[in-house]
């Protein structure tokens, strides 16, 4: 019956702060706010580095704490993700456990063939992009995979696992036609094409702060009347913080010559998750740190009083946030979010990775009025208008240093009129297309048609799959041990 309200649960490996975490969040709250009944399942979920709505009881997230490590001695990532997805996948099969009318996977597939088969339910999987694209670090089309042969043969049969389990989901969706282009030329074995649910936004959740919200000493310690550019991504080496460096110290030696006072005071704001057991996000914030110093730049480490993760113990080399010329907003707040991205004195957002699978930053600067300047591959693509100059929202750019310092002169010289034209073309953008509800009507289309497929039956294959499957996962973990 079209009205008949689901019960769903979604599965997600890690719940911290990410555009893949965000789309989980507003995803399970569009479905909830539609009358339907939704659970999130996590193996990891510090209430001190996570949205607003995972801790304040508005979802409700089950946190099963894995027996397994993330990795040993840094390797084995992928195949402790496996081990750690497979335990969660069997706290939602023991006896006892509540039913569900459909499951919403995304990122690791593991556990589709085996909800399918023990629980006799419908999956829908939503593709953000194929990890085994992502084993390198940033994917770049037609480049041949990096690494030691060694890695290569390792990341074979975990591979064929990401395809095989894939290919058993009811349902695939994907977040962008860049996704989806690039899944049909990577996962030959599956026939199916990912239908493209673009990811959407809570509006809500970006209305500037009040009067007490402004006097809260978190967002004191960020609000400024200097010009302002922003960025927000998590502190990984794929999403080229560095770009954003770069392009700030070659836009302040464009301006030396400006007669507009006020732009020789410009700052560049960093907003980011940030995570000390990722030793990707440790060498990436010292390599942003090493590019602040190597440009002359000082520069201030900051975190909100919620954030149960400290600051790092790297010294801040500016006398103090106010004067310092980059901020490192390490796991930022929602409130310190909204301030920074509806702040008048902020001018642009940037958007720095390439190839980025769909990318919910240009959605965020855009529903605040910001003009964004991103890289001209990948998501962004389908989400910022750079031309023609009536509907643009934005520059859609080569990634690099002098182009992006030639983009920002010509952004942060935009007359008041068009910059109020531009905000207002792209607030509509992103209300037409990148909406909450918009998203949340879409995915529940897609899991009634999911969940009408009826209850699986379990064929021979999958359990001949399962023993393949487990026969792979002993091998790999007795070398990891050896």
């Amino acid at each position: 019956m079209p009205s008949q309200k689901l019960r769903i649960a979604f599965i997600h490996p890690d719940l911290g702060i990410g555009g893949a975490e965000r789309l989980v969040v507003d995803a399970a709250l569009g479905l909830q706010k539609l009358g339907h009944s939704v659970d999130i399942y996590t193996s990891h979920h510090d209430r001190g580095h996570c949205f607003e709505e995972t801790r304040d009881g508005t979802l409700h997230v089950h946190h099963v704490v894995p027996p397994f490590p993330r990795a040993i001695k840094g390797k084995l990532h992928i195949v402790f993700s496996h081990a750690r997805q497979l335990h969660l996948t069997a706290h939602l099969l023991r006896a006892g456990a509540p039913r569900y009318d459909v499951f919403f996977v995304d990122q690791l597939s593991t556990c589709i063939p085996f909800l399918r088969a023990f629980a006799h339910t419908r999956v829908l999987f939503y593709c953000h992009f194929p990890d085994k694209l992502l084993a390198d670090g940033a994917y770049i089309e037609g480049t041949a995979k990096r690494g030691s042969v060694l890695k290569r043969i390792y990341r074979l049969p975990m591979d064929f696992l990401e395809e095989v389990t894939t290919k058993q989901a009811d349902t695939i969706l994907a977040n962008s036609n860049f996704t989806v282009s690039v899944f049909k030329r990577h996962m030959l074995s599956i026939a199916k094409t990912p239908r493209v649910v673009y990811p959407g936004i809570n509006f809500d959740a970006y209305a500037p702060p009040d009067a007490a919200q402004r006097a809260d000493p978190d967002i004191a310690q960020i609000a400024s009347d200097r010009p302002t550019l922003l960025s927000v991504n998590r502190f990984e080496q794929k999403k080229n913080g560095v770009l954003a460096i770069q392009s700030f110290a070659l836009l302040r030696k464009r301006l030396v010559a400006t007669t507009d006072e006020s732009l020789r005071s410009l700052r560049l704001v960093l907003a980011g998750g940030y995570d000390p057991r990722l030793l990707d996000n440790v060498k990436t914030l010292e390599a942003m740190l090493d590019s602040a110093k190597t440009h002359g730049l000082t520069y201030a480490l900051l975190t909100p009083s919620t954030s149960t993760v400290p600051l790092p113990s790297y010294s801040s080399t500016a006398s103090s946030p106010q004067s310092a010329d980059i901020i490192f907003l390490l796991n930022f707040s929602g409130p310190q979010r909204s301030a920074l991205l509806t702040a008048s004195s902020t001018l642009v957002l940037l958007y720095t990775p390439a190839n980025e699978h769909f990318g919910i930053g240009p959605v965020e600067g855009m529903i605040c009025g910001l003009p964004v300047l991103a890289a001209n591959s990948g998501g962004p693509t389908e989400s910022v208008v750079d031309v023609p100059p009536a509907e643009k929202t934005g520059w859609l750019r080569e990634p690099s240093p002098g182009v992006w310092a030639e983009a920002l002169e010509e952004i942060v010289g935009l007359s008041d009129g068009e910059r109020r034209e531009l905000g207002e073309r792209a607030r509509r953008r992103a209300r037409e297309k990148f909406g909450m509800e918009a998203m949340a009507k879409d995915l529940e289309e897609a899991l009634r048609q999911t969940a009408a497929m009826g209850p699986v039956p379990t064929p021979v294959g999958v359990w001949v799959a399962l023993a393949i499957f487990f026969g792979l996962l002993a091998y790999f973990v007795q070398l990891a041990l050896l």
